[in-house]
């Protein structure tokens, strides 16, 4: 082919040859000669160009995978009009760490040496360990991040060395960390309220002036502005003079939503089937940013309606509401109609919710036996639910665990004495680098000297379905009575699992689960579960698919769930 130099077109196909499989795959990605290969536009002396710059782009390459030493060959040849390049890379043996030195400067060596040993541990690279410059990089940042994480905020890297010996293929990596004064937290300085009061961000501010820095606690205050129903984003910033660092301020900036809003939403569950849902909120009620809302949903067992008016967020983020319910549940021929209307006080944190309630349960049991069956209750109730795990969208380690407790007394607008406890946690352990083991239990009772008939159905228990026993059918699992299963007054279920990860994001799992709902606990019975299934770390959350089977009742059920299940 002959062309002249402003005419010259070069269409061509290039061939990596190198092992291993990543050095390979970093050329492909970032090798000029390679990424151009897909253009029709280069000329003859480009192509000239990247041909002789190949060999220099290797090395460069490489270098940042911990390769120094490559042998580099490239060939061009023409086959059938098109040229082909072949680059043969042999990288040589990869660079390894043989020592590691972290040395730090400041008051972190006599103020906080957790700190330090933190930051230690933070910095990923071991002694024996592949070097690469983005290990290196990331290495280093993780470990100043640590440092940054409490009291330290202007932390920085005064020096970082890594002394690669081309002969012996080591690499000897220093690092020294300047940590600065301690930062204390000063007073909040808040931007971006203008439809709602700024003392609501006061309120759930969970630092105390003059506290020690601590990223934790910045990042509390973030999720408790983000909990509240105000604020579209919320962006906080800590100052990091490190001539100034007392009481250093914490800017606080909103962006606010609207008084009024309207959401919905359509939806699908294994156990309730196709569901809508809908919800109206005003935010500003009486002109003091009462929030007022009002919701609902249709799924083919349940309907549910709510309306409820809550205070802004009081001292330490407490928050009092009022609020009436009703609800309508068909399942397993048993049919619930429930109101439940009274005053709650609520508090949200990063760990740890706490609420305190007083409600009016009125509630209706139909069943095919006997006409139906009504019963009212007054029950004061405490809950609390604690979130100890390392990712809470994705945990590994760690446990989640709620717990209920409430009473009634006959007479005061109240058919039965009864008192209330129901508990369920979830405990997960990590296997190796990507499995995990998880279990789970669950269990209710409700004490009182008669039977079930003065006790609002809503506050008992019945079990089966995807998030109690897998391999029987929501709420299945009760008082059997005439072809209606009627909920009891003993709730116990339990779970092990043990899921592996292919990638990061799909993985299986194969599972164990038991349980029962009884009035009498002497005359238990148990039904056990087992099954399979895919697990899924979407965008939105994780998605589980299972297939269970019922070895009682000899049944194979599938199941689909969005979400923890908790």
């Amino acid at each position: 082919m002959a062309f002249s130099a402003g005419e010259a077109r070069a269409a061509y196909k290039v061939e990596i040859q190198s092992e291993p499989r990543s050095v390979r795959k970093l050329l492909e990605e970032h090798l000029d000669i390679a990424r151009f290969a897909k253009r029709d536009d280069i000329s003859d002396d480009q192509f000239g160009f990247l041909v002789t710059a190949t060999p220099q782009q290797v090395r460069d390459l490489t270098s940042t995978a911990g390769y120094f030493s490559p042998v580099v060959r490239t060939d061009v040849r023409t086959v059938d009009g098109k040229k082909v390049v072949t680059v043969s890379v042999d990288p040589g043996p990869q660079t390894t760490i043989s020592s590691i030195s972290l040395s730090f400067n400041g008051p972190v060596l006599t103020e906080d040496p957790a700190q330090e040993n933190a930051t230690r541990f933070a910095f990923s690279l071991h002694e024996g360990d592949p070097f690469s410059q983005s290990g290196w990089d990331d290495a280093k940042n993780a470990a100043l991040k640590a440092l940054q994480s409490r009291r330290y905020v202007a932390a920085k890297i005064s020096q970082s060395r890594a002394l690669v010996d081309p002969r012996t293929h080591e690499a000897k990596l220093s690092v020294t960390f300047e940590s600065g004064p301690t930062f204390t937290m000063g007073a909040l300085e808040i931007t971006g309220t203008k439809r709602y009061p700024a003392q609501i961000v006061e309120n759930v501010n969970p630092i105390s002036l003059g506290a020690i820095y601590d990223v934790q606690r910045v990042a509390e205050l973030q999720r408790q502005l983000q909990n509240t129903p105000y604020y579209a984003s919320v962006a906080i910033d800590v100052g990091d003079d490190p001539n100034k660092p007392l009481e250093t301020p914490v800017r606080v900036k909103v962006s606010e939503y609207p008084y009024n809003s309207i959401r919905g939403g359509v939806g699908y569950a294994t156990d309730t089937g196709p569901q809508v849902q809908g919800n109206y909120s005003y935010l500003n009620t009486f002109g003091k940013a009462y929030p007022f809302t009002v919701g609902g949903r249709i799924d083919q067992i349940e309907q549910f309606g709510q309306i409820q008016l809550s205070m802004p967020p009081g001292p330490r983020a407490w928050t009092n509401s009022v609020l009436a319910s009703y609800s309508t549940t068909n399942v397993s021929d048993t049919r619930i109609y429930s109101f439940r209307g009274g005053v709650q006080t609520t508090r949200t944190s990063q760990y740890l919710d706490y609420g305190y309630s007083l409600f009016y349960y009125d509630d209706r049991l139909d069943q095919n036996a006997v006409g139906p069956i009504t019963a009212h209750a007054i029950v004061p109730a405490w809950s609390w639910t604690r979130r100890n795990t390392d990712d809470p969208l994705f945990p590994r380690s760690g446990n989640l665990v709620h717990v209920e407790a409430g009473f009634a007394i006959k007479g005061i607008a109240t058919d039965q004495t009864f008192g209330r406890l129901y508990a369920r946690g979830q405990q997960y352990f990590p296997i190796g680098k990507a499995d995990l083991v998880l279990f789970r239990a669950e269990l209710g009772g409700v004490f009182t000297s008669g039977g079930t008939t003065g006790i609002p159905a809503s506050l008992l228990f019945r079990a089966g379905g995807s998030n109690s026993v897998r391999g029987y059918s929501y709420e299945s699992l009760g008082n059997s009575v005439d072809g209606s299963v009627l909920p009891t007054k003993y709730l116990i279920t339990a779970t092990s699992e043990y899921q592996h990860w292919f990638t990061h994001d799909w993985g299986g799992a194969v599972f164990f689960d038991i349980g029962t709902a009884t009035d009498t606990w002497g005359e238990k019975e148990f039904f056990p579960g087992v099954g399979f299934g895919a697990r899924w770390r979407s965008p939105v959350g994780p998605v589980n698919v299972d297939l269970a089977y019922g070895i009682r009742n000899k049944d194979i059920r599938p199941y689909l769930t969005l979400g923890i299940a908790f």
